[in-house]
């Protein structure tokens, strides 16, 4: 999710659910010992619960890099062995980390001798086109022996060769079975599952198996999705009541970020599947995209907008 869950995305993302845990793009661990660490750390409070994902493969950098995502806030440090891109490769960090899962144990211990706060790992049941299950139960157990309790486990293989990050969450086949197999020959430990996973009876079916589900790009793309959340699976009364209300509730905070020199295109570009699936979203799409409406950067124009879009939806359904 690079480039994607980003500090304006969860900000969004928790208008519409205020309990399910949130977590950043991947940052690498070089971003952020020689780089802009507030610009890459900075979150608003309300986010929390945020975790920040990591990649990096040395114990003592992923350390540094730990204390201080818990010296910003961060309740949760995710280190990433899932991407499978070849740029994160060359790095020696991501999906390749699977193959040495005694390295992976140093660097879970090595953080959480430096912070209080969780460290979990993120990972794939395999890599290549291997299928045998004792790798990835050696990985878990590998790493669990140096206190990790908590695996977020995507149910393809990461095939490091021959396919893009985009095909690498398409081609290689979905084994929910592998992950269900872990959670009851590893009951101890919390495993949450990842991949494909994109509606409600979906998820449901899921947690009758797992401790967990991680999903991504499906409420990325179906943001709606997340406002079912609390209610559902939380027992609390969802967060907002329309998608107006998410969207006059975002005002406020889009005006301070254009006053602090930002763009409202920063925010608008996650906000363009709220509608999903509703009449009138393409409208709503086509002009949150308009590049003369976005150099405007006028934020109090999105709730006449969404009221335009709600006004066209009745008119589609009549």
């Amino acid at each position: 999710m690079m480039d994607w869950t980003d500090r304006h995305c969860r900000f969004f993302h928790r208008l519409l659910t205020r309990r399910t845990w949130l977590y950043t793009e991947m940052l690498t661990t070089g971003a952020l010992l020689h780089g802009d660490v507030a610009r890459h750390l900075d979150f608003d409070p309300a986010e929390q619960p945020v975790a920040l994902q990591l990649g990096g493969s040395e114990p003592n950098e992923l350390a540094a890099c730990a204390r201080l995502a818990e010296r910003w806030g961060y309740a949760e440090i995710n280190v990433n062995c899932g991407c499978p891109s070849e740029r994160v490769q060359r790095g020696a960090f991501g999906a390749c980390l699977m193959a040495e899962p005694d390295l992976v144990a140093d660097c879970v211990k090595a953080m959480q001798d430096a912070v209080s706060v969780p460290v979990t790992v993120k990972h794939r049941i395999g890599i290549d086109r291997g299928e045998d299950y004792d790798f990835v139960r050696r990985f878990i157990e590998t790493v669990a022996r140096a206190g990790c309790r908590t695996f977020f486990v995507h149910a393809r293989n990461a095939w490091l060769k021959g396919l893009s990050p985009k095909e690498n969450r398409e081609v290689p086949p979905l084994r929910y079975d592998v992950v269900h197999r872990l959670k009851r020959e590893l009951p101890e430990l919390e495993i949450v599952v990842n991949g494909g996973i994109s509606t409600l009876d979906e998820i449901d079916g899921q947690l009758a198996a797992v401790d967990g589900v991680m999903l991504g790009r499906a409420v990325y793309h179906n943001p709606w999705l997340l406002a079912e959340f609390d209610a559902r699976y939380f027992g609390e009364p969802g967060a907002p009541r329309t998608r107006r209300s998410v969207v006059e509730a975002i005002v406020p905070y889009a005006a301070r970020h254009v006053a602090a020199g930002g763009s409202l295109r920063q925010i608008t570009r996650h906000m363009l599947g709220l509608y999903h699936g509703q009449p009138g979203a393409r409208a709503w799409r086509r002009a949150l995209s308009d590049p003369d409406w976005l150099a405007a950067n006028r934020p109090g124009e999105l709730v006449e907008l969404a009221r335009e879009t709600d006004a066209r939806a009745v008119l589609l359904a009549a």
